[in-house]
């Protein structure tokens, strides 16, 4: 199953919330993708552009599209920013089939 990365940040009125009454919110994200067929890997906080990130395992990008869209739904996630993650061995398949086309760099 292939493995997606989800940054987050969370509204103002988000953080006012969850420092009101912090609250694990690995467990309705887990639960989420859990329903959608895949596995929550981690979720990490962070400092920084993104207040956290997600990583997990769906079927494909449509999946991992649904679970962006569902998780902004509620209206306390201000971004969110998803991409596949690659393994090493993947994406050394990509370099040697990218090594192998001839691509035109512009004329200009």
């Amino acid at each position: 199953m292939p493995t997606f990365i989800s940054h987050f940040s969370y509204s103002a009125e988000a953080w006012q919330k969850l420092c009101k009454n912090p609250e694990d919110r690995s467990v309705p994200i887990r639960a989420l993708v859990e329903k959608l067929g895949g596995k929550l890997v981690s979720m990490y906080y962070m400092a920084g552009e993104h207040d956290g990130i997600i990583i997990y395992e769906v079927a494909d990008a449509k999946v991992a599209a649904t679970v962006a869209v569902a998780a902004t739904l509620p209206g306390h996630v201000r971004s969110i920013q998803t991409g596949q993650l690659y393994t090493v061995a993947e994406a050394m398949e990509v370099m040697g089939s990218a090594g192998k086309l001839a691509f035109p760099a512009p004329k200009g």
